[in-house]
């Protein structure tokens, strides 16, 4: 009886161990930020948003991998065929294939719109253009070349800069 429970007892700390190391590994892994090949692959060429399609600037197109297959995509987009209301809410796509976290509130797997304000926020809208998040930025003052959309590994997050102004995207 003995020697059972204690033959029980390893394969039940055994198998605890091994059902927590996948676990441990995401949780470790803050991002690659994705250049070149690994960038087109994953961009789409056109986006849909509030019942229009607009073509994606590539130059301004950003990815991070978490994992193995989970990807943060974002890109700015040719708003010139919107209206002047929409246009100076939504710059682009967000799309996230998992959720995560964006400035610290959850944003559950989807695809959205976009935009960057004037007075540091980052604002997340359904393809309806309904507001779904609002995030403060934060705004990085020791950035050399700023550009329009891009984002950077900061050792231990990615960061999803607009000019000067960034948020902190993270795995769940």
């Amino acid at each position: 009886m003995k020697l059972q429970k204690k033959t029980l007892i390893s394969v039940l700390l055994l198998f605890l161990m091994s059902a927590s190391i996948p676990f441990t590994v995401l949780a470790q892994d803050n991002g690659t930020v994705l250049a070149g090949a690994d960038l087109t692959k994953v961009v789409p060429i056109s986006y849909y948003f509030q019942g229009q399609s607009a073509p994606t600037q590539m130059r301004n197109a950003v990815a991070a991998r978490f994992g193995a297959n989970r990807f943060v995509i974002a890109g700015m987009v040719d708003t010139s065929g919107y209206s002047a209301q929409v246009r100076a809410r939504y710059q682009g796509f967000f799309i996230t294939d998992s959720a995560i976290t964006l400035g610290g509130e959850s944003l559950p797997t989807g695809a959205y719109g976009f935009g960057f304000t004037n007075d540091g926020k980052l604002n997340i809208l359904d393809i309806a253009g309904n507001q779904v998040l609002s995030v403060s930025t934060t705004n990085d003052k020791e950035l050399k070349r700023p550009r329009p959309l891009m984002m950077s590994l900061d050792g231990t997050s990615v960061r999803l800069y607009a000019g000067r102004d960034y948020v902190v995207i993270a795995a769940k």
